[in-house]
């Protein structure tokens, strides 16, 4: 049995806004264009037919015109919110979804065998996005809410009773804005010193917090620190979860660490941050997502919804 223990601003504004207005613009030109484009009509050599008109290409207006106003919308927000760039908007989720297994060398004994829940700290993908994950839920930042709701940015979270419930509400709205609410255990304790039974409690009994607060009992589970064992996962399995995903990146209000020596992002990567605002950290929740958003945006990464590749 093994426990696997891990551990000018302006300018920019410009640039990213005009291409991003061009490329928006540029659908909108599309969907108008064939009914729109001059000239007069091409005459029949004779004895053919005359031409067929193709009816007004109303469907792909409209959608061309929901296009630009998101974009507008989402622009606005950036602005307001002080970002470098306007985050980038990730590609519908895959109709096929990816096969999730165990990132090598984080399996436990029996892995496949028992069936039981994959570690894994990226998703299989080739497209340019990464899942943005939030532990825990001691800070219940009112402006982190707004932010995340005017950029339209996903986010799953991952929490601790011992940390929410004095304030479940603020979960329960971030949960009305389609964010999914995972376990992160009771008390957070450091799963592998802990007997079968013990780690059982934890896991089982924030699911049992979970359906009661929220509605739901959760598939997905992040054990506290990234430790864990087969016990861990055993228990986990018993009380329906099906995934436990770990990270690939944390980033903090004033740095990134990289689990990879690469120290870079790579398609499908999950990312790690905590709720944590000026008590702990030196600045607030909002100022760490803008640290996180531009830099995956200025290397041309969406952020993407992970339940939806699961």
């Amino acid at each position: 049995m093994r426990a696997v223990v891990q551990n000018d601003k302006n300018r920019a504004y410009g640039v990213t806004w005009v291409r991003g207005g061009i490329a928006v613009l540029a659908v909108a030109a599309i969907a108008s264009g064939c009914a729109q484009f001059g000239g007069p009509p091409v005459r029949p050599a004779p004895g053919q037919e005359p031409p067929l008109h193709a009816p007004p290409a109303r469907a792909l207006d409209s959608y061309a015109t929901k296009l630009r106003s998101a974009y507008i919308a989402r622009a606005a927000a950036a602005r307001h919110w002080d970002l470098a760039r306007v985050p980038l908007t990730a590609p519908a989720p895959p109709v096929k979804k990816p096969k999730i297994r165990a990132r090598k060398g984080f399996e436990v004994d029996d892995q496949e065998e028992l069936n039981l829940p994959p570690v894994f700290t990226t998703v299989p993908t080739k497209q340019k996005v990464v899942f943005l994950t939030i532990d825990d839920g001691a800070e219940k930042d009112p402006a982190f809410l707004r932010m995340m709701s005017d950029l339209k940015i996903p986010y799953t979270a991952f929490l601790s009773n011992f940390l929410i419930k004095d304030d479940y509400a603020y979960f329960r709205r971030m949960q009305s804005e389609g964010v999914t609410l995972n376990n992160h255990t009771l008390t957070h304790p450091y799963l592998p010193a802990l007997s079968y039974r013990e780690q059982k409690h934890e896991i089982c009994g924030m699911q049992t917090i979970m359906r009661k607060q929220f509605g739901r009992r959760p598939t997905l589970f992040r054990p506290p620190f990234g430790n864990y064992n087969q016990d861990t996962l055993m228990a986990a399995r018993s009380c329906g979860i099906k995934y436990a995903p770990i990270w690939d990146e944390e980033v903090f209000v004033d740095h990134w660490e990289y689990r990879e020596d690469d120290r870079d992002l790579h398609p499908g990567d999950i990312v790690l941050t905590h709720f944590r605002g000026r008590d702990e950290w030196n600045g607030t929740m909002v100022d760490d997502m803008r640290r996180f958003l531009d830099r995956v945006t200025a290397e041309g990464y969406a952020v993407a919804r992970l339940e939806d590749y699961l």
